[in-house]
C-alpha cells in the first residue's frame, strides 16, 4: 500500500496543486446555487487531460466532496441549498440563522462534513480491495452483466417521471454506439462524416449536459426576472463547538456516516437521499424532536455527515466494478476511463500506486475541506451574491476552453455546444441527463461484453449459458430484482399511505 510510487504519485507537485484547486473550487461552486458537485467535475474534467492520472482523480474527487459541502453554506445562512444534497440542512440551519447563531450551524455542518468524508474515505480504502479481488471471477458474460445492472439505476437518477428517465437512457444508448463497431470494425451511424468514426466524445458530450444546459436556465431565469439579491443572515455564534456538544454528537455522527455510506453505496439515490435520511434517523432517535424545524442544531450535524459520506461510498462501486454510484461518480468513471483507469482488480494490482494514491488524496482532501472551510465560511457566502451575467460567461469561457483542449479539436467544442442545447431542451420538459451519461458510458461496455460472451458460448443457448455460471446467475437475479425494486417500492407507499388513512 505504502509504496514509493504511491507516495510519489500522493505528494507530487501535481497531485498537491490538484488538491488545492479540488476543494477550493469544489466549495466556490458548491456555495453558488445552482451549479452543484456534477457541473463542477464537469467543468474541471478537462483540466485535467494533461495531468497525472494520480493527481487528475485526486483533484475531481477533491471537487466532488467540497461541492457538497459548499452548498451548505448558502443553505443555512440564505436558506437557498447550494446544491440539492444541502436541502435538509436548511430546515433548522436557517432558523439557527435568524435566532442568531449562523456561525454555530456553520461550525457543524464544516465538521460534520468533513468526519463524514473522511469516514467514508478510510471505508473506501478497506471495502474496495476486496469487492476488486470478487471481480477476478468476472469475464465477458460478468462485465455484459454488470453493465446491464448499472444501466437498470436509470430509473433511480430519472427523477419523478421513470418513463422519460428511461427514454433518456435510450437516447444514451444510441448516442453511444457511434462509430466504429469495436468488435466488428465497421461503420455505424456516421452518415459519412470523418469526425464521427470514432464516436462522440465524451467529455464535450458531459460538459454540454450539465454545464452549457445550466448557464442557459441561468440566464434565461435572468431574462424573465432581475437577479434577486438574498439577505444575508447574521454571522454570530460560537463557530466551534465545546467539547461537551461534540461529545452529545458523537452517536448522532456516527449513525449519519453509517446512513451516508451506505446511501452512496447503493446506485443512485446519491446525497440528496443520504441527507434526508440521516436528517430523520436524527430527529427520530432525538430527545427534543419538537425542536425540529425550529432550530434543532443536531438536524444540521445529521444532515451534512450524511451527505458528504455518500460521497465516499458512491466511489465503492465506482471503483471496483465500473458502476457509478451517482450523476457526478458517472463523471468521475469517465475520468477514470480518460486517463486509463479501468474499474476492477487490476486497478488495485498493477495499477495500485494509483489507485491508493486517489483514496488517501480523497482522505486528505476532506480534511484539507474542513479546514478551509473553518477559515473561510463567513466569507464564501458573498459568493452567492455574484450576478449571474459574470459566472455565466466565466463557465462558458471555461467550457469552450476544456472541450478544445482535449482534442484541439473545434469538432469537440460543437459538439459540447450541440449537447448543450440538447440538455437545455431535456431539462425544460422533464428529461433528465443523467441516465444519458449512464448510458453512453456503460452501453459500450455492456455491447462488447455480450457480443464476446456470444462467441464464448459457440452455440450454446444463451440461457443456458448464462444460467450455468454461478456469478452470472447472481447477477441476473440482481437486474431482475433492480428492475422491478421501483414498482415494488410504490406499491408498499401506496398501501403504508392507504392503511395510514384507513
Amino acid at each position: 500500500m505504502f509504496t514509493a510510487e504511491m507516495l510519489g504519485n500522493l505528494f507530487s507537485m501535481q497531485a498537491i496543486l490538484g488538491l488545492i484547486l479540488g476543494v477550493l473550487g469544489g466549495i466556490f461552486i458548491g456555495v453558488v446555487p445552482g451549479l452543484g458537485a456534477t457541473m463542477g467535475v464537469a467543468v474541471l474534467l478537462p483540466m485535467t487531460f494533461g495531468m497525472e492520472p494520480a493527481a487528475a482523480l485526486i483533484m475531481l474527487s477533491a471537487v466532488f466532496t467540497a461541492a457538497i459541502y459548499g452548498g451548505c453554506i448558502t443553505s443555512i445562512l440564505l436558506h437557498t441549498p447550494g446544491t440539492p444534497a444541502n436541502a435538509a440542512s436548511a430546515v433548522d440551519g436557517y432558523q439557527l440563522t435568524l435566532q442568531g447563531r449562523g456561525l454555530s450551524a456553520i461550525g457543524a455542518a464544516t465538521i460534520g462534513s468533513m468526519i463524514g468524508g473522511t469516514f467514508s474515505a478510510i471505508m473506501l480504502l478497506f471495502l474496495a480491495p476486496p469487492l476488486a479481488r470478487a471481480s477476478l471471477v468476472f469475464s465477458a458474460p460478468e462485465f455484459f452483466l454488470i453493465a446491464l445492472f448499472g444501466l437498470t439505476i436509470i430509473g433511480s437518477l430519472a427523477g419523478d417521471n421513470m418513463i422519460k428517465g428511461l427514454l433518456s437512457g435510450l437516447f444514451g444508448l444510441a448516442i453511444g454506439v457511434i462509430g466504429f463497431d469495436q468488435i466488428y470494425g465497421t461503420r455505424r451511424f456516421t452518415y459519412g462524416i470523418t469526425a464521427l468514426e470514432s464516436g462522440i466524445s465524451l467529455v464535450p458530450a458531459l460538459i454540454g449536459l450539465f454545464s452549457i444546459s445550466q448557464v442557459l436556465i441561468l440566464a434565461e431565469d435572468l431574462i424573465k426576472k432581475e437577479e434577486e439579491r438574498h439577505v444575508i443572515g447574521e454571522l454570530s455564534g460560537r463557530l466551534l463547538p465545546t467539547l461537551p456538544e461534540f461529545i452529545s454528537q458523537i452517536p448522532n455522527i456516527i449513525r449519519s456516516s453509517v446512513i451516508g455510506l451506505f446511501v452512496g453505496v447503493v446506485p443512485g439515490p446519491g446525497a440528496e437521499i443520504g441527507g434526508w435520511l440521516g436528517y430523520s434517523e436524527a430527529k427520530r432517535f432525538a430527545k427534543n424532536r419538537d425542536q425540529f424545524g425550529k432550530g434543532a442544531i443536531e438536524g444540521v450535524w445529521a444532515a451534512e455527515t450524511a451527505n458528504n459520506a455518500t460521497v465516499g461510498g458512491a466511489l465503492v462501486p465506482t471503483m471496483t466494478l465500473g458502476i457509478p454510484g451517482s450523476a457526478a461518480a458517472a463523471i468521475l468513471l469517465g475520468g477514470m476511463m480518460l486517463h486509463g483507469l479501468i474499474p476492477g482488480h487490476g486497478l488495485f494490482t498493477t495499477q495500485a500506486d494509483i489507485a491508493y494514491a486517489i483514496i488517501f488524496g480523497f482522505m486528505i482532501a476532506n480534511i484539507l475541506m474542513g479546514i478551509v472551510g473553518l477559515l473561510t465560511a463567513r466569507y464564501l457566502v458573498k459568493v452567492a451574491s455574484a450576478p449571474t451575467s459574470v459566472l455565466a460567461p466565466c463557465i462558458v469561457v471555461l467550457s469552450v476552453i476544456g472541450s478544445y483542449a482535449i482534442n484541439i479539436s473545434l469538432v469537440d467544442v460543437t459538439v459540447m455546444a450541440i449537447f448543450g442545447l440538447i440538455g437545455y431542451f431535456m431539462r425544460k420538459t422533464g428529461f433528465a441527463t443523467a441516465p444519458v451519461v449512464l448510458a453512453m458510458i456503460l452501453g459500450g461496455i455492456a455491447e462488447n461484453g455480450f457480443k464476446r460472451a456470444a462467441l464464448m458460448a459457440r452455440g450454446e443457448n444463451l440461457i443456458s449459458f448464462y444460467m450455468g455460471r454461478p456469478v452470472s446467475a447472481v447477477l441476473v437475479i440482481l437486474i431482475v430484482l433492480s428492475l422491478f425494486a421501483p414498482f415494488i417500492m410504490s406499491f408498499v407507499q401506496k398501501k403504508m399511505s392507504t392503511s395510514a388513512k384507513s
